[in-house]
């Protein structure tokens, strides 16, 4: 069966599986968690087979750091998924009820979008935290990973389908495509598949969105800052840079950019010079930053649109900050920027006029994360302002749909006159 042919199917299929019960669903995330614990070791196998693929074919340490699959990955992704379990159904929630008329209601009411296309590359943790949104949410899923991790993908899979399907959901709940050659086939398939969300590199996203008529939800880029204000408490400061640059440097909500008030420059800086080079990051700055730094020098503008994902930051010193806002809404990627402030009317004017999908105040930009926000877990990031945004969870993969409950009513009377309405919220 064709991609395209197993898209419609499952499609055909999507309401059975919208139809199911939140303890239908429930059930068959625990027993997705009970079946990746038992089936550990034929897991870390396989990753350890595409991780030495990996390394044998000289990808670089920052990808091969995102395929590795361990004891560590396993407990965070089956601990999500049995937070997801304790969270409400998404499904069924009464947004609205209003009376047109005597015996004519409507109602909104969330229900799943249908069949979603999810393409990822390198982060086998992805495809379980994907599966385990699109059940709790009552969506079908065709998945697509990177080839660099295709032994473990299928394993986790292989493992996730048998137990699902085993707890009474439908066999078209989800599809795994395996070929690189099946990812321009799921492309093609609008009016099968409803949305696309790709995981991966700016590159990879911008390819997906260009060859699609599918509503893609995701981000490109994520090109996070850091602004230190010039009320600031400085250790709080340089942990905050710290981790949010080196925690886990190829995620998309690491800080690539520092801006610095002038007049905490002279203090910060050097202090920051010290604590990178103990951490092992690479500085670079415009020259006015070098100054202070010592590190090589790169041009104001266009060099800070850059996404290093590696231990490498940025640095430039603003005048004020007004000067920092203009510089993340016109370099950054609108995914997750914070300020350190002790100044209330400051933090204020930023979290006002950042336009990200993330605004923070003295905390790391890492936490950027849908299980970090109690969402269970994440299918992505969304940089967009349709729909979802920020850390997509089991909001951003449902919509709704109205309702109307009447009892007999024809337009033609209200048209006439004969009938009116008088609306009213129940």
């Amino acid at each position: 069966m064709t991609i395209r042919e197993q898209a419609y199917q499952m499609k055909l299929e999507a309401p059975v599986l919208a139809g199911l019960s939140d303890e239908t669903r429930n059930r068959a995330l625990l027993a997705v968690a009970d079946a990746l614990a038992g089936n550990a070791q034929d897991i870390f196998a396989a990753n350890a087979e595409d991780v030495s693929a990996a390394k044998e074919q000289g990808v670089s340490t920052q990808v091969i750091k995102r395929l590795i699959f361990n004891e560590a990955k396993l407990k965070d992704v089956t601990a999500g998924i049995r937070c997801m379990v304790d969270l409400p159904d998404p499904l069924g929630q009464l947004q609205l009820a209003r009376e047109l008329d005597e015996g004519l209601v409507l109602k909104r009411v969330t229900c799943p979008i249908g069949v979603i296309g999810v393409i990822f590359e390198a982060r086998p943790d992805a495809l379980i935290q994907i599966s385990s949104l699109c059940i709790k949410s009552g969506n079908a899923a065709v998945l697509k990973g990177g080839k660099e991790t295709a032994r473990t993908n299928k394993v986790l899979f292989d493992i996730i389908y048998k137990a699902v399907t085993e707890a009474g959901l439908p066999s078209g709940c989800l599809f795994l495509a395996q070929s690189h050659a099946e990812i321009d086939e799921l492309l093609s398939c609008d009016g099968a598949v409803d949305l696309l969300i790709p995981r991966g590199s700016n590159k990879f996203v911008r390819y997906i969105m260009d060859h699609t008529n599918i509503p893609v939800m995701g981000h490109a880029d994520g090109i996070c800052h850091i602004y230190v204000d010039d009320e600031y408490d400085q250790e709080m400061a340089l942990n905050i840079i710290t981790d949010a640059k080196t925690q886990y440097p190829v995620a998309c909500n690491a800080a690539e950019t520092l801006l610095v008030n002038k007049n905490a420059a002279p203090q910060l800086l050097p202090a920051l010079k010290e604590r990178m080079a103990a951490v092992n990051v690479k500085l670079v700055g415009t020259k006015e930053a070098a100054g202070w730094l010592s590190c090589e020098v790169i041009e104001d503008g266009e060099a800070f649109r850059h996404e290093y994902g590696d231990l490498i930051l940025a640095v430039k010193v603003v005048p004020d900050l007004k000067a920092a806002v203009e510089h993340i809404n016109r370099y950054g990627s609108h995914h997750t920027d914070s300020i350190i402030t002790k100044n209330d009317e400051n933090a204020a004017y930023f979290m006002r006029m950042v336009d990200s999908a993330g605004v923070y105040r003295n905390c790391s930009t890492r936490f950027a994360d849908g299980f970090r926000y109690g969402f269970g877990a994440e299918v992505g990031i969304s940089t967009g302002k349709l729909h979802a945004r920020g850390p997509v969870g089991l909001e951003g993969l449902v919509t709704y749909r109205y309702e109307l409950h009447g009892s007999g009513q024809i337009v033609g009377d209200y048209a006439s006159g004969k009938a009116s309405f008088h609306f009213k919220d129940l």
